[in-house]
């Protein structure tokens, strides 16, 4: 029943929607379809279970906090450890996480409010977006 549910809630850098469902992600939003979203899970054991971590990088990504690895897959991973948005991604495992706004426009609590399925309380201000690095065997690029 949750998984296909998309829900408002402070994740652990800003306000944003997060679901299992990418395509209802993608409605909301109106947002290209090709375009991946940041999967954010929630221990180190789940993130194992999607994707093998490059030797080279793994006590960066075991240590890092609000940061987003684009790995050798081509898929974006954040490992989530922030008390309050960890609640609901125990429950859920990992979900799809992005910014509760249209593709392209500034937040709009509004919108936000109408387009999710369930408003998890409380929502602060917005604050800086994650860090992004693309990582590779032997290779980190800073890309945000």
């Amino acid at each position: 029943m949750l998984k296909n549910k998309v829900f408002l809630t402070q994740t652990d850098t800003t306000i944003g929607f997060v679901s299992q469902n990418a395509e209802r992600l993608t409605e909301i939003k109106e947002r290209p379809p090709y375009k991946h979203y940041i999967k954010a899970v929630n221990s180190l054991g789940t993130l194992k279970s999607f994707v093998r971590i490059p030797a080279a990088h793994r006590n960066r990504v075991r240590r890092a906090a609000k940061t987003t690895f684009i790995l050798p897959n081509g898929h974006s991973y954040r490992v989530v450890r922030e008390r309050h948005h960890l609640l609901l991604l125990n429950r859920l495992t990992w979900a799809y996480t992005t910014s509760a706004n249209l593709s392209g426009q500034p937040y709009d609590e509004d919108f936000a409010k109408e387009a999710a399925d369930v408003v998890i309380t409380p929502l602060y201000n917005k604050s800086e977006a994650s860090k992004i690095y693309r990582v590779n065997n032997h290779t980190l690029k800073r890309i945000r």
